[in-house]
């Protein structure tokens, strides 16, 4: 009997000491949230410094005028206001099918929006030519995001 009782203790005993009952509280992987990235991907925002634009009504009539100039400067080339493709998509309506945030993360963040956001991806399967990075800063795709909300006849 005594020998029944030793096995037994040295079954707990070893047991205990080897990590049998995992008691800790992290979690798995696969049962932890989305990460931040993946949360701004499926709120259709995009990847990017951008997390948040609020938007004013009226239109800001400055930034307008920057972004008309910023336009004309670095995006008239490949981009047309009417819904034509050239090289890439016309600007028409862009402010009813995309949120400001993912317009604005996909300006200043062009190379990771196309390695990541599925939307992005399906523009660059359209029109077969990545975008390239501008240096566009975050105060002048906001400036671009106004021009477009003018264009798309937002008063």
């Amino acid at each position: 009997m005594k020998t029944l009782y030793g096995l037994l203790l040295l079954l707990l005993v070893g047991t205990a000491a080897c990590g049998g009952g995992e008691t800790g509280s992290s979690a798995s992987p696969a049962t932890a949230g989305p990460t931040p990235e993946e949360k701004m991907l499926a709120e259709g925002k995009g990847i990017g410094e951008v997390k948040f634009v609020e938007l004013k009504t009226p239109l800001e009539t400055e930034r307008v005028t920057r972004g008309k100039a910023i336009y004309d400067m670095k995006c008239a080339a490949c981009h047309k206001l009417d819904d034509k493709r050239v090289v890439g998509p016309g600007w028409k309506e862009v402010t009813v099918r995309r949120k400001p945030e993912w317009i604005m993360n996909m300006v200043t963040n062009v190379e990771m929006m196309l390695d990541k956001d599925e939307e992005a991806q399906k523009l660059l399967q359209l029109c077969l030519t990545r975008m390239p990075n501008q240096n566009v800063s975050i105060g002048d795709a906001r400036d671009v995001l106004e021009f477009m909300r003018s264009n798309d006849g937002e008063k």
